[in-house]
């Protein structure tokens, strides 16, 4: 199992969508299962974005804090989370792909204060004792600050990058900072623009570990909850996400084993049960 953190770019959107692209794509085996943490202090976007407003507020992450001001945080965050199964095209709900949404509203972050490292305790626990990955949408900010706490207690980071010069220009600084944060980072590349994999790596002196393909159409069934097109799961986009899910994995087992190689033999042979 791993915890994973997607931090994003200034002028460079796409975190949100390609998280909700992994999430949906994540590869499941039998008892194994996803959440995906919308953890941006400027708001998350699932809410009002692939959901269209359709659970109100009743769920995400402001409700949180009150939880643990009342030392209740373990049941409130299970009941915050969103099933988004049936997303991906399966009838039944087998609650295998899970969101807990995030803020609907910037000012909400000031509540949030001790929930962060909470949160982070929270998912190390849920990563070790039962059979859930845990994906963390940082978006543009969320990897610094008082919720960056989340970005140095993950298995590996990743900073979502499209091969523009714009994009470029804004993940430099960026994936700077990051290195000198948590040690070091690794790229997942919308490939919008002309750069290949290799010029982008010379830019940013990191390792570009999966791309996903721009594809507008597709990429607003989940940002926006566009109607879903016939075969949507086998699309481009999808097929991209489910190679760069497996790669995202393998990188970040590589980077547990290489900084705490007795936390990962124990991880990897332990049994677990998911809730």
């Amino acid at each position: 199992m791993a915890v994973i953190a997607l931090a994003g770019c200034n002028g460079a959107p796409g975190v949100t969508t390609s998280a909700l692209a992994l999430l949906l794509s994540w590869p499941l085996d039998p008892g194994r299962r996803m959440i995906l943490a919308e953890c941006d202090p400027d708001g998350g976007a699932v809410l009002h974005g692939l959901l269209q407003g359709t659970l109100g507020d009743r769920y995400g992450l402001r409700n949180l804090s009150v939880a643990a001001r009342r030392h209740e945080f373990s049941d409130a965050f299970w009941r915050q989370l969103i099933d988004l199964s049936s997303e991906d095209g399966k009838k039944d709900s087998p609650r295998d792909r899970l969101l807990l949404p995030g803020i609907t509203d910037p000012v909400q972050a000031a509540s949030l204060g001790s929930v962060w490292k909470i949160l982070g305790q929270m998912f190390r626990g849920i990563e070790s004792q039962t059979s859930h990955d845990v994906l963390i949408d940082l978006g543009r900010r969320g990897a610094s600050g008082p919720s960056g706490i989340l970005a140095e207690q993950a298995d590996a980071v990743f900073v979502v990058v499209r091969n523009t010069m714009r994009g470029l220009q804004a993940a430099q600084g960026r994936v700077r900072t990051l290195e000198e944060q948590v040690g070091d980072v690794s790229v997942v590349m919308i490939n919008e623009g002309p750069y290949p994999t290799g010029e982008v790596q010379r830019v940013l002196q990191v390792p570009v570990v999966a791309t996903l393909p721009y594809a507008p159409k597709d990429a607003r069934v989940l940002s926006d909850g566009a109607e879903q097109p016939r075969h949507f799961t086998k699309s481009p986009l999808m097929k991209a996400a489910r190679t760069a899910a497996t790669l995202l994995i393998q990188r970040a087992a590589m980077r547990r084993a290489r900084l705490n190689p007795h936390e990962a033999r124990r991880a990897g042979g332990e049994v677990t049960h998911a809730r």
